[in-house]
């Protein structure tokens, strides 16, 4: 019996260990963003908001990517109404962001990051690690291999500090 406990506990794992690359966001412009499709490659998972004291992250956001897109990092911002502070619809923040932040990064439409109803991502992160988002503009690392890597707070500047360094890390 304690064999087969074992064996359960173990597959249980693996399933849970790889969940995070498993995850589909549906995406802001339409359609799905698998993140099984990305991988090999660093994601940075964002939860955004428009009307947020964080909202001038997404220059950082868009430089970091900018800076790292052509040797493969993925920045994905996941816009989140779960703290009070997005506008009305995935149109708006759409709209929102590329006229204030000329955003060209993948946005996923707006998504509930924390809760019973979180997506499976963030139900997935909080399994594995425990990290769940406090605040807006918390961000999840995700590694080459689909495993969280790291996780910063709102206070985290992406474009600055321990998030670049982590990301080149995983690039060299």
């Amino acid at each position: 019996m304690r064999l087969i406990s074992g064996l359960i506990l173990s597959i249980w794992a693996n399933i849970v260990a790889a969940a995070p690359l498993d995850a589909v966001f549906p995406s802001i412009d339409g359609g799905d963003i698998a993140l099984s499709d990305l991988a090999g490659r660093p994601v940075l998972v964002v939860n955004t908001a428009s009307q947020c004291g964080f909202t001038y992250q997404y220059d950082g956001l868009q430089a970091l990517y900018d800076r790292y897109r052509d040797r493969g990092l993925v920045v994905l911002a996941v816009p989140s109404d779960d703290f009070n502070q997005e506008l009305d619809s995935a149109e708006e923040v759409k709209e929102f962001c590329e006229i204030n932040f000329n955003l060209t990064l993948p946005m996923t439409d707006m998504t509930n990051v924390r809760g019973t109803r979180a997506h499976s991502f963030y139900k997935d992160v909080k399994a594995q690690t425990g990290f769940i988002p406090r605040w807006n503009f918390n961000k999840v690392l995700i590694g080459l291999d689909g495993q969280v890597v790291e996780t910063w707070g709102s206070n985290a500047k992406p474009d600055s500090g321990a998030i670049p360094r982590a990301i080149e890390a995983l690039l060299n």
